[in-house]
């Protein structure tokens, strides 16, 4: 009878590192050497673009009055640090004070979008829902059709909104495009389970809060970010409709910066005596502007895939 040869050692094969690319389908060629330098170089390329403008921007609002003088304008090379202009902007003045309205706009706008997006979300998701066909119709249309303008003013101002801070969350409270982005994923959702928790006794509310928010928290994600980025960065609705400027938020003390030209107030009198320098001061409001999102965005990147191409595909 035929015996194995006990010499035989079993293969053993190497387990892949956690850096190694995904294997290659069949029909899809090795890259070659040139083609592996031009996606570096391209990739270099726009890293740089994208880096190269920020660095300049963090430099020159660190930098002292007299080598922004010496460079002529922007600074790229750093030659000391100082932190005068983030000291005396933030000393409690307009751009402490915008900064504190926008975050304050930032965080309530944010809550109050994603609390009735998701609510709408998961009503358009359920089938057999009261006129959900029809509602899920007037939200399509909204996407391509609009009062315009001057009827939305007039709107906001017969409610009385304007000169308040509600005139900057309730125009803008609320998108149809993240709208269905939540009611693709919620249907994506495995029915049995929703089927289960209403045989143990669940409503509609404890199966949105226990079950489908806590599967569904990578498009959760990156809608906040999408509500948030949107707050934050929103001027057009405070400069239409406040008429304060102690009202108005960061984006548009830094338009009234950067275009106009005008310093905020307590500060002018130290750019004219020459502590400060004007290019400083707008550069530091940039950095101040854009730093939440900077910090944010790492944090939800890693659900972009996940949250946002499931959610807009299923369904």
């Amino acid at each position: 009878m035929w015996e194995p040869r006990q010499d035989t050692e079993p293969v053993r094969r190497k387990a892949p590192r956690r850096w190694a690319a995904p294997p290659r389908p069949a029909w899809e060629e090795e890259p070659s050497k040139a083609g592996l330098a031009g996606k570096g170089l391209a990739l270099t390329i726009a890293c740089l673009a994208v880096v190269f403008p920020l660095w300049i921007v963090i430099v020159t609002s660190l930098s002292s009055r007299k080598t922004i003088d010496e460079a002529g304008g922007l600074v790229m090379v750093p030659k000391g640090i100082t932190f005068i202009a983030y000291r005396e902007l933030l000393n409690g003045g307009q751009v402490t004070r915008a900064a504190i309205i926008s975050i304050l706009v930032t965080l309530v706008g944010t809550l109050f979008s994603m609390a009735v997006s998701v609510l709408c979300a998961y009503g358009l998701s359920r089938v057999g829902s009261l006129a959900h066909r029809w509602i899920l119709m007037v939200l399509l249309a909204t996407m391509f059709f609009s009062a315009g303008l001057i009827p939305t003013y007039l709107l906001v101002q017969s409610l009385g909104l304007t000169d308040s801070y509600l005139a900057l969350i309730l125009p803008s409270a609320l998108s149809v495009f993240n709208i269905l982005v939540l009611r693709s994923f919620f249907m994506g959702i495995s029915q049995e389970l929703i089927d289960a928790a209403r045989i143990d006794g669940a409503g509609d509310f404890r199966v949105l809060w226990q079950i489908v928010m806590p599967l569904s928290r990578a498009v959760l994600a990156v809608i906040t970010l999408f509500y948030a980025v949107g707050y934050w960065s929103a001027w057009f609705n405070a400069s239409l409709y406040l008429n304060d400027q102690d009202m108005m938020p960061l984006q548009n003390v830094m338009i009234q910066l950067v275009q106009k030209q005008e310093a905020p107030v307590g500060l002018s009198q130290a750019i004219r005596t020459g502590q400060l320098s004007g290019l400083a001061i707008q550069m530091a409001v940039m950095v101040m502007a854009l730093l939440p999102v900077a910090v944010l965005s790492p944090f939800v990147q890693k659900h972009f895939k996940k949250g946002m191409l499931t959610g807009a595909v299923k369904g």
